[in-house]
């Protein structure tokens, strides 16, 4: 066989709506006919996602050097000119031209580089999707952009400002992905506690997230990604009380617990919001487990304020902990704050992890002896209703739901029993 067929591949790098975008891309792509591609859909929360990026498309070439690679994503979006720049890049898409199937048409008049004005996008664009090929969970895209900008963010400048998708037509891809088999869902944006704003009504993220609960019984288990604690959502709190669907496992855009570096990252909620909202999760889901992200080593941060945010770990009662050494991004105010030394960022990133494995080990713990509800996945592994990750004895078909006993944990891994 020649080293030229008709294979297309997209390659997801980044977050979990990356992955919904994917295959809307995969779609689209495929739709016009496109073969012997590579797409590269690319993420640019930090400096080192660019780096891997880049890292990605040179190894691509040497595996096809005959191929098209196609760079396309958060990272084109904001750095254009660096990817069409690579001898190994043959097109370049903004995040708006790549979920177009024009966009992948060649043509002799076809421009190298087709980017927008991400910030003249209003609206999400309808894509319905019916599968993630190998993936158990379904990512649904509910929200995309962000209206905010953090001091360490450039996010808004790859996705532009917040813009919501109509509940009607989430409640649509919703039954389409769970007629096709999916029984836990993910539901993905930029900014999802913004979800609403911009709509008729303007109904909240709990709003939508009871509706496609009642309108789509046959979801399983729903998922939120992460949610911003300035907002406070009586919706939300009411449908985690009382439908057990929604599972008891909240990530919260934390970042700091520090007051002072909150407001330098510009972010719109003090410690005691953090403290706040997980008492209020818990007060209406009692077994429920937060998880956060983390930035260690911003701009300014002393070792008292580094303090201040290994206290609120434990105040919050946080437990699954994301922590992210601080990486100075071109185009943000922060870059041209005072660093931390980078030796510090690491050590202070080091002593966070090392926290969030003392305090998962005591929620571990906690489980052990007690029953729980599985997603499996391949190689008998899935995740509890918890999030927390499992290894199962038997290799069971992916995608289902059983039933199990948790028999203890070893490397931050249950171990369990199938339960008849």
């Amino acid at each position: 066989m020649s080293t030229r067929d008709t294979k297309l591949e997209v390659i997801t790098l980044g977050c979990r709506l990356n992955a919904f975008e994917s295959e809307v891309i995969r779609g689209q792509a495929a739709a016009v006919g496109l073969t012997n591609t590579y797409i590269v859909n690319t993420c640019a929360v930090t400096a080192e996602a660019e780096r891997q990026a880049r890292q990605t498309i040179r190894r691509l070439r040497r595996k096809r050097p005959d191929g098209v690679i196609i760079v396309s994503g958060c990272a084109a979006q904001i750095n254009p000119k660096a990817f069409a720049a690579m001898p190994e890049v043959d097109r370049v898409l903004g995040n708006e031209e790549k979920l177009k199937a024009e966009s992948y048409i060649p043509t002799p008049e076809s421009s190298r580089v087709l980017i927008s004005d991400i910030m003249e996008v209003r609206k999400t664009a309808g894509h319905l999707i019916a599968g993630f090929g190998t993936r158990t969970r379904a990512f649904v895209q509910v929200q995309q952009g962000c209206s905010h900008r953090c001091t360490f963010c450039i996010i808004p400048f790859g996705r532009g400002n917040s813009r919501s998708v109509p509940m009607s037509f989430l409640t649509h891809q919703v039954r389409r992905l769970a007629h096709n088999g999916y029984k836990e869902f993910v539901l993905t944006g930029v900014d999802i506690s913004s979800y609403g704003d911009d709509l008729p009504g303007k109904p909240s993220l709990g709003q939508m997230v009871r509706r496609l609960l009642d309108q789509v019984p046959q979801i399983k288990r729903l998922r939120l990604s992460s949610l911003d604690p300035a907002v406070t959502d009586d919706a939300l709190i009411s449908v985690l009380a009382d439908d057990p669907r929604l599972m008891p496992h909240i990530h919260l855009s934390v970042q700091a617990g520090n007051n002072t570096i909150l407001k330098r990252m510009k972010r719109r909620h003090n410690s005691t919001d953090v403290i706040e909202v997980s008492e209020q999760l818990r007060r209406a889901r009692p077994d429920l487990v937060l998880g956060a992200d983390i930035i260690a080593g911003f701009p300014t941060e002393t070792d008292k304020m580094f303090e201040d945010t290994l206290k609120l770990i434990d105040i919050a009662g946080l437990t699954y902990l994301h922590v992210f050494p601080y990486s100075p991004r071109h185009g943000t105010p922060a870059a041209s704050m005072p660093v931390v030394p980078k030796a510090l960022r690491k050590e202070r990133s080091a002593i966070l992890r090392e926290k969030g494995e003392t305090v998962k080990s005591i929620f571990f713990d906690q489980l052990v002896g007690s029953n729980a509800s599985v997603l499996s996945e391949a190689k008998g592994r899935g995740y509890t209703e918890h999030y927390a990750p499992v290894k199962l004895r038997e290799e069971l078909n992916a995608g289902h739901i059983h039933q199990v006993k948790i028999t203890g944990y070893m490397n931050q891994i249950l171990t369990t029993e199938l339960l008849p």
